[in-house]
């Protein structure tokens, strides 16, 4: 059986013999690639303004803006190419996607340790955006490459492994640069990058894709190729509002958790503890929410999840305490662990083999979108109408994004997942 899965929506319960055999296997190298290479893209957040300051940059402000501007231009770049990778991994494999991601990213990083400059420095955050993207190609390729009633499952434990990189990330990112300099921490994150290119070159098997016809009219392609697109465009503007409601309250909540603590010494300690504290039960959750997304329907964990995250985000505009809105985070963060996974299950049902991967790819670059609009939107309410203000109208746009995706749910009715 060819691994391309048929254009109508029917039959997808089975995959070719060489996927389902290896399919474990993949999942493992594409966990230990994307939490390696979400560190190395997270690492630097500590020590970033010292860098900055290391490369010739000496006033407060600047030191602030050239920080800002050198941590989110990878980003920035990622949100761009996401769909043109994923078109690429369509035509060419999802494994060369990964073998160029890995090897582009493990490259990048140790040419930003060698930075003489900061135009140095953002210029080469730009390229490792533009070369990267393991997390999102891994998604592409266990999304495709694993059986359908365990994708849920098996994408939730690949979100497990990506957001235990945002996580661990900044942690090193501490530690490591006061034992071996900030150059050679680079270095380092570049030289762990390399095990993984190594690990997806040798270990990686995705089936053979059938050579496009040499003859005869080309084959429909991105979206004219979708049947429904309702579906998808649902999981687009979901996957936006997921990274919008996680980011919303990043410029707010050094501030906020100000107003929580007396005493001003513990105000970071807290703030860290709240911010980590959602990725947390996001990695507890993931997996679970995943595999039970596999039996009840990945489009009826995604309403639960963004009506339960609405529900959680009331209490934590009138909290009194910071170990209240420490376990708050968390409860949101076990919520919401289960929509990355979800959101992409239900794409991958729905749209033909074909153009898999570039749908995807329009997933990967929504959800970047909602964390650079996040923030802006969280930043513009918080200073205008007041911090509790950026939870409550958080609030209100997850409801409606639960009330929304239950209409498109029973609108589409008979669709997949």
């Amino acid at each position: 059986m060819s691994l391309a899965m048929p254009d109508t929506l029917a039959d997808r319960s089975s995959l070719a013999p060489a996927a389902a055999e290896h399919w474990r296997r993949n999942l493992v190298v594409c966990m230990f690639g994307s939490f390696t290479t979400i560190v190395a893209m997270t690492l630097l957040l500590p020590f970033l303004p010292l860098y900055v300051e290391q490369l010739g940059v000496h006033d407060h402000a600047a030191i602030v803006q050239w920080s800002g501007v050198a941590f989110g231009a990878t980003f920035f770049t990622a949100a761009l190419v996401a769909p043109l990778w994923g078109r690429l991994a369509d035509r060419y494999g999802r494994k060369l996607m990964l073998i160029r991601a890995s090897l582009g990213m493990a490259v990048a990083m140790a040419l930003i340790g060698l930075a003489d400059n900061v135009w140095h420095l953002v210029g080469l955050r730009l390229l490792a955006g533009l070369l990267g993207g393991y997390a999102s190609g891994s998604t592409v390729l266990i999304a495709t490459q694993t059986p359908k009633d365990r994708s849920g499952w098996a994408l939730g434990t690949l979100s497990s492994a990506i957001m235990a990189g945002s996580l661990v990330g900044p942690l090193i990112g501490g530690f490591l640069p006061p034992l071996i300099g900030i150059r050679w921490t680079f270095f380092g994150a570049g030289a762990v990058i390399f095990v993984a290119f190594l690990a997806t070159l040798f270990l990686i098997r995705e089936d053979r894709r059938p050579a496009p016809p040499k003859s005869g009219p080309r084959p429909v392609g991105g979206w004219a190729a979708v049947p429904d697109k309702r579906p998808v465009v649902a999981m687009l503007l979901t996957g936006t509002l997921l990274m919008l409601a996680n980011m919303s309250i990043e410029p707010i909540i050094t501030v906020y958790v100000g107003q929580l603590v007396a005493d001003p010494s513990r105000v970071t300690v807290v703030a860290g503890f709240v911010m980590s504290a959602a990725a947390l039960g996001s990695i507890l959750s993931a997996a679970r929410l995943g595999k039970l997304a596999d039996r009840v329907g990945h489009w009826n964990v995604i309403i639960g999840c963004l009506a339960v995250s609405a529900v959680l985000l009331v209490p934590q505009a009138f909290v009194t305490a910071g170990w209240q809105l420490i376990g708050l985070r968390f409860l949101m963060g076990l919520s919401l662990g289960g929509l990355l996974p979800c959101i992409a299950s239900v794409i991958r049902h729905n749209v033909p083999e074909g153009v898999a991967g570039s749908m995807l790819g329009y997933s990967i670059s929504a959800q970047y979108t909602g964390q650079v609009v996040g923030p802006l939107l969280g930043g513009f309410v918080g200073g205008h109408f007041g911090m509790q203000s950026v939870f409550l109208a958080t609030c209100v746009l997850m409801a409606v994004g639960a009330a929304w995706n239950w209409r498109a749910r029973r609108g589409i009715g008979g669709t997949l997942a």
